[in-house]
């Protein structure tokens, strides 16, 4: 949805679009090779991936590839706006699922927790250096960045959690 909306995107997506910049691969492959390529950073960081891990860096591409033309655009910037806006609470809801299911983390949040382990920095720290960092390159490769760039850097995180606040409510209700 923040791809369509074509108001900036989030900081990873905005380094796969750097990448399709200077490949011409599509952002669904590139953003797979992103995840296979993090994963082998994990490596020295010994963080062990599980089933979420893998199916993350699969089932993200696979939208990217194949789901993303078929949603909608709009032709004024407010709707296209609320439809980034919308794309960031889909995001957390989907981080929410797998993080909640407890089947690993994401390729870019077990980089986080495995660099974090290492430095001894706050995670707010790693992952905003890991966010700043990969934005940069993107944008330098020729991604976009924008409304929709602020928008996730600033409600991913409150939108995981509402996720998860639904979820362990529906959990307990039945």
């Amino acid at each position: 949805m923040l791809v369509t909306a074509g108001v900036g995107v989030s900081p990873w997506t905005v380094f796969a679009e750097g990448v399709t910049d200077i490949t011409g691969w599509s952002l669904g492959f590139a953003t797979l090779v992103i995840s296979a390529s993090v994963l082998l950073l994990w490596i020295p960081l010994r963080q062990a991936p599980g089933m979420g891990t893998i199916l993350n860096a699969i089932i993200i591409a696979l939208v990217l590839e194949y789901v993303l033309p078929f949603l909608p655009t709009f032709e004024t910037f407010v709707a296209n706006a609320l439809l980034a806006l919308t794309g960031v609470f889909v995001t957390g809801f989907g981080g929410a699922i797998y993080l909640i299911a407890n089947l690993g983390p994401g390729p870019r949040d077990g980089l986080m927790t495995g660099l974090q382990a290492v430095t001894h920095q706050p995670i707010a720290l790693v992952r905003t250096f890991l966010e700043v960092l990969v934005v940069a390159i993107g944008w330098a490769l020729g991604g976009t960045l924008g409304l929709g760039t602020i928008f996730f850097a600033l409600g991913i995180g409150p939108a995981i959690s509402i996720g998860m606040q639904i979820l362990q409510f529906r959990g307990s209700v039945h």
